[in-house]
């Protein structure tokens, strides 16, 4: 019977000496006890960090890698072979016709090994396997901790919300002091840096805004603080602004720390789709189905209407026209679109994501490829549009309806006489 035992360092198949039955936990109490009853037989060791991390994921759904089954095909044909996961040696049995073992005694064999594990492999040190263990552990908790859309999506709407409304208020109070700043500074983030910076309208001349604003806003904010038509403000009032100024930066920080954790995310699990319509959408779409593999699921028509289905079902009770988008229309080629043209773009757009989802959910690749070459065609049709709008004919020349003439029924059927219309006749 041979053993398969699995490392951060690779996977091991050990030749049992004894028969199964016959060993005891106090066997593996030393090393050379341990040689009496396992020897080494082979060892494939990984090849890199990426090569362990994949591996280690597919084998946490209890699926063997290439490596795996061509390592199981060169060392165990017709040997019987012991698994510590049960549904792994069902799909090795299924896929090498090799029969595998699963039980109590097994795992009592497994622990055995895992003390003397340095011992009986050369090729592996202790402080090798406990940095390759490291290494592997970080990986498996950054790219397959579980992972919740629909969580992110929720805090990033409610840290938008509190944004929104932490800045609208320092407009407001700040804004009796300073108003010529609002039009002066529009972006939220840079006009809360400005008034922290300031202060009093009175000191932008001893100040440098270099590092917030550039040269140009610089100049006019200064000429227009010195001829400001606020009022005064106290200096308590000015410490709560100063403080609402702070929230708001720790919240566009928060933010930002959000939003960059959702694009990680999903240019891990789904790195085609969020090639195509973005990160932000990519993550609506998922949790609106709840799951990659419920999106999967679903047609092209389906995805392209997705967050629309009251609009949808209100339009089928009142005969009305149904929507042509629901979420995909925020993405960034649709957006793109001219309005004539968002309909066309967001139908062959929610045909290629349809695609990319189910090469995401249920292929083998890690790369956007796939999505970057469907993004670049839709560039080309996108293009391709809205160049017959700037021809000379619109591509509408002979799209028009044909016009229907209404002939009266008392027609001259004759072969050689030509279909005039029948005289008006006045009935008195």
């Amino acid at each position: 019977m041979l053993v398969l035992f699995e490392t951060a360092a690779g996977f091991a198949i050990f030749k049992l000496l004894k028969e199964l039955w016959e060993v005891l936990p106090k066997d593996f109490s030393t090393a050379d006890s341990a040689r009496e009853v396992v020897k080494l037989k082979a060892f494939l060791k990984f090849e890199n960090t990426s090569d362990a991390l994949l591996t280690a994921t597919r084998l946490i759904d209890s699926k063997p890698s290439k490596g795996l089954l061509e390592f199981l095909r060169l060392h165990c044909e017709g040997e019987t072979l012991a698994v510590a996961d049960s549904k792994l040696g069902d799909a090795i049995k299924e896929k090498l016709q090799i029969d595998s073992v699963h039980n109590s005694k097994i795992m009592e064999l497994m622990r055995g090994l895992r003390n003397q594990l340095t011992e009986l492999i050369s090729d592996v040190g202790c402080q090798d396997l406990a940095l390759m263990s490291s290494g592997l552990s970080q990986g498996l908790l950054r790219y397959k901790l579980k992972f919740s859309p629909k969580k992110v999506i929720r805090l990033l709407n409610v840290l938008d919300k509190k944004l929104n409304a932490r800045t609208m208020r320092v407009r407001e109070l700040y804004g009796l002091h300073f108003p010529e700043l609002t039009k002066i500074v529009p972006d939220n983030i840079l006009y809360a840096k400005s008034v922290k910076l300031m202060g009093d309208c009175t000191n932008p001349a001893k100040l440098d805004f270099s590092g917030i604003l550039p040269e140009e806003v610089e100049a006019e904010l200064k000429d227009a603080a010195m001829t400001s038509m606020g009022t005064k403000v106290s200096d308590l009032d000015l410490v709560k602004i100063k403080n609402q100024c702070d929230r708001v930066l720790s919240l566009s920080e928060y933010r930002a720390e959000s939003y960059d954790y959702l694009k990680i995310r999903m240019n891990t699990i789904a790195p085609n789709l969020t090639a195509l319509v973005g990160e932000l959408v990519a993550a609506r779409l998922i949790a609106r189905c709840g799951s990659l593999l419920n999106l999967a699921k679903q047609p092209g028509s389906t995805i392209q209407i997705l967050g629309a289905e009251k609009t949808l079902s209100k339009a089928l009770k009142t005969q009305r026209a149904t929507p042509k988008y629901g979420l995909i229309y925020h993405a960034p080629l649709v957006d793109q679109a001219s309005p004539k043209h968002k309909g066309k773009i967001s139908r062959s757009l929610a045909a290629k994501c349809a695609l990319a989802i189910r090469y995401d959910a249920l292929g083998e690749g890690q790369d956007c490829t796939f999505g970057l070459e469907n993004r670049a065609k839709l560039e080309a049709r996108l293009r391709n549009l809205e160049a017959q709008d700037l021809s000379p004919t619109g591509g509408s020349a002979n799209k028009g309806k044909p016009k229907i003439e209404i002939y009266n029924k008392a027609l001259n059927k004759s072969s050689g006489a030509s279909i005039t219309p029948a005289a008006k006749v006045n009935n008195p």
